[in-house]
């Protein structure tokens, strides 16, 4: 009898044993799955680095020109002009002026924005000693229209040439940026003309006005649309065409200043 108890016991304990593993299996591999399962749900919610995005915000964030036109292969083979060339991606290249109130803030203004800002002006209207008199037009103030003009400039540029618009725009500048000047001195009660040399931030600004002006004169009371008489314009400066605007303007400036020295 003794015996017998004994073995009752022994075969109680083992079961006990039995179902104290099997209990305790279960709740060692439960924080397994539950760790598990954060990462599935967070997985599901994140999207893949490269993933394909919609259409409307990648053309929002899109680094190219008007979304069509790549920067980066654009060269400047004048080296004065390179610090003062700003190609910054941009879809529209619209920075609403907000670097308006910093030393050399044109040096940091995208070159595209800086001929919509330079062709942002009135009519042409009569001419009085070789220079354009600004009057009542219908381009002061209305930089998205001339934006518009410069993308279907662009355009034009592309289809006639073939090239990238933005490295016809940079040679047409390099060759329209004359690099002598005369300033007037007076000496003994009488002014002379005196030839000087020009710092590349004038330069660059004084072959976006004449650009800008060209365009300005040959669409002006003509059949010609304004974006027409750009692309015209930046072609032509841009294979040093004598028949350029801007070209003659730097060949008299630079005629002139060769007499004054």
């Amino acid at each position: 009898m003794a015996e017998e108890a004994s073995d009752n016991k022994v075969n109680v304990r083992e079961n006990a044993e039995r179902q104290g593993a099997m209990q305790e299996a279960p709740k060692q591999e439960a924080p397994a799955q539950e760790q598990a399962a954060p990462k599935a749900r967070g997985a599901s919610r994140r999207s893949p680095r490269g993933a394909a995005k919609p259409a409307g915000s990648a053309a929002l964030l899109s680094p190219l020109f008007f979304g069509k036109y790549d920067s980066t292969d654009v060269t400047v083979d004048d080296p004065s002009l390179a610090n003062y060339i700003t190609l910054s991606p941009r879809a529209y290249p619209n920075t609403f002026g907000r670097r308006r109130h910093r030393t050399y803030y044109a040096a940091h203004t995208n070159i595209v924005e800086r001929l919509i800002n330079k062709m942002m002006r009135g009519g042409t209207g009569a001419k009085i000693g070789g220079r354009v008199i600004r009057t009542k037009g219908a381009l002061q103030g209305k930089k998205l229209k001339l934006m518009h003009v410069v993308e279907q400039a662009f355009e034009n540029i592309s289809r006639r040439t073939g090239k990238n618009p933005l490295q016809v725009l940079v040679d047409a500048l390099e060759n329209a940026a004359p690099i002598e000047d005369t300033t007037r001195v007076r000496y003994g009660g009488i002014n002379y003309n005196v030839a000087t040399g020009i710092s590349a931030a004038r330069r660059l600004d004084v072959a976006l006005r004449n650009v800008a002006l060209s365009a300005l004169i040959s669409a002006f009371k003509s059949r010609k649309s304004l974006s027409e008489a750009l692309a015209d314009e930046l072609v032509l400066a841009a294979n040093k065409d004598a028949s350029s605007y801007a070209i003659k303007r730097r060949v008299e400036a630079e005629r002139i200043a060769r007499s004054a020295r």
